[in-house]
């Protein structure tokens, strides 16, 4: 028996897991799912052939570490594997631990080959090129035990699938980047749609793209709507698009309109232009407010994704930064965690690279599988302590109630004015995904 555990997938029915259960089935493997988010741990999966670990992000790898000691614990012959982006940038730690393979970008065929005790191709090192199959869903939980679209007072299920992995941009604080150094997959429109079908059938209502910028391929990205439109009428959508991205095909947000998207995730990261430059993003503040304008125009909300504490941000900067998500009337598209994002630096990031007195790092902390850094201004290192307790202490309370209360807490309790709309930017009610999220 072949396991495949998944612990957090943002709240989505984890794609991570479904893929290369199709491959592996195909295979003629038998295929367990365990995903820990939905799922209690099952003590019997410490006898299969092979536990193999998704670690797409940081918290999921944190939740995985001590499930992998268990595991060991009950079965010290246990062959285990991590695959994933955070599997290849902690490929050292996860070994020390006990961690037999380790698996990186586009790791599907290898996990057949480990599971028929074949030697992979590749052991975190170079991006190979899959022909891809329709993921199998069929262990998993059902899409109603996972996270929501809030669309006004209409909550609609939600699917996940993938129209292509990694992204051809370099942004330095991205762990995208050290596994697939600017270059990305596209799946065929055939798989996407077929996995669509098969979540549609089973209670989707709305489907996120989980593409790091779906804009990558853009004539791939719009012969994907378009077939997904004339499919499935009705279906509504998300996807995440990089700010320069925004300008460059602003021509097409209108279609991204007419075929069902109802937000964009955008990964802003910062109004501070220097902060930007560090990042490498390819975007300026500027950018920010025409792309925002943009797809506003067209009626397509812009939800936006910050690293609002990092080394260069200041006291003053912070207050900047909510002064100007209030000036843009975003306060209902930015979900309050983004209020206390606090900069992770992990193994192989390219900020490791970055010669700057200001980013001041520790040595390497393998409990937490980040490199610690701390601020040059004690007093910023506590209000991002302050905001992050804040937001998680009111995680049902709304988007203006949470983000009134960090702006007292950054301007020392002088509460936010009310804004009086004027023409394009008014309130509206804004879709989201009804589950924190965290990197």
């Amino acid at each position: 028996m072949i396991v495949l555990v998944s612990t957090y997938e943002l709240g989505r029915q984890p794609f991570g897991l479904a893929s290369p259960a199709a491959w592996l089935t195909r295979a003629g493997c038998d295929v367990t799912c365990l995903d820990l988010s939905r799922q209690p741990f099952d003590a019997s999966i410490a006898e299969a052939e092979l536990v193999a670990f998704h670690l797409p992000m940081h918290t999921a790898t944190r939740l995985a570490v001590p499930v992998m000691k268990r595991l060991l614990d009950l079965n010290p012959n246990l062959k285990i594997c991590g695959y994933g982006l955070y599997a290849f940038l902690n490929e050292a730690f996860l070994r020390s631990i006990g961690v037999s393979h380790i698996l990186g970008a586009e790791f599907e065929a290898d996990l057949v080959r480990l599971a028929l005790d074949e030697t992979p191709l590749m052991t975190g090192e170079g991006i190979q090129r899959l022909k891809f199959v329709t993921p199998n869903r069929d262990g998993l939980p059902a899409l109603t035990e996972y996270a929501t679209l809030q669309d006004g007072a209409l909550r609609r299920i939600v699917g996940y699938t993938e129209a292509s992995r990694g992204c051809k941009h370099t942004c330095r604080h991205c762990p995208i980047v050290p596994v697939y150094e600017g270059q990305f997959r596209i799946i065929p429109v055939d798989i996407v749609v077929a996995d669509l079908e098969r979540q549609i059938e089973t209670g989707a209502e709305h489907v996120t793209f989980g593409d790091p910028d779906f804009f990558n391929g853009i004539g791939h990205a719009r012969r994907v709507i378009k077939t997904v439109a004339s499919r499935f009428p009705g279906l509504t959508y998300d996807v995440t698009i990089k700010v320069e991205h925004l300008l460059q095909y602003r021509q097409f947000i209108p279609e991204l309109r007419d075929t069902g998207c109802v937000f964009i995730t955008s990964a802003v990261e910062s109004f501070d232009d220097v902060v930007l430059e560090h990042f490498q993003k390819g975007h300026t503040r500027g950018d920010v407010e025409h792309a925002v304008d943009i797809c506003r125009r067209a009626g397509v909300p812009v939800a936006p994704t910050f690293v609002a504490f990092n080394p260069w941000t200041t006291l003053a900067s912070y207050r900047d930064f909510l002064a100007e998500i209030d000036r843009l009337e975003l306060v209902d598209n930015v979900a309050p965690i983004q209020l206390g994002i606090r900069l992770l630096v992990t193994s192989g990031s390219h900020l490791l690279a970055l010669d700057d007195p200001d980013l001041r790092l520790g040595n390497y902390d393998e409990s937490k599988l980040l490199y610690p850094w701390s601020h040059k201004d004690p007093q910023v290192d506590r209000l991002a302590d302050d905001i992050g307790a804040l937001v998680g202490l009111n995680l049902r309370a709304s988007r203006q109630a949470i983000f009134s209360q960090v702006w007292k807490r950054a301007y020392h309790g002088t509460p936010l004015a009310v804004r009086k709309s004027d023409g394009l930017r008014q309130r509206t009610e804004v879709p989201y995904l009804n589950e924190p999220w965290y990197c």
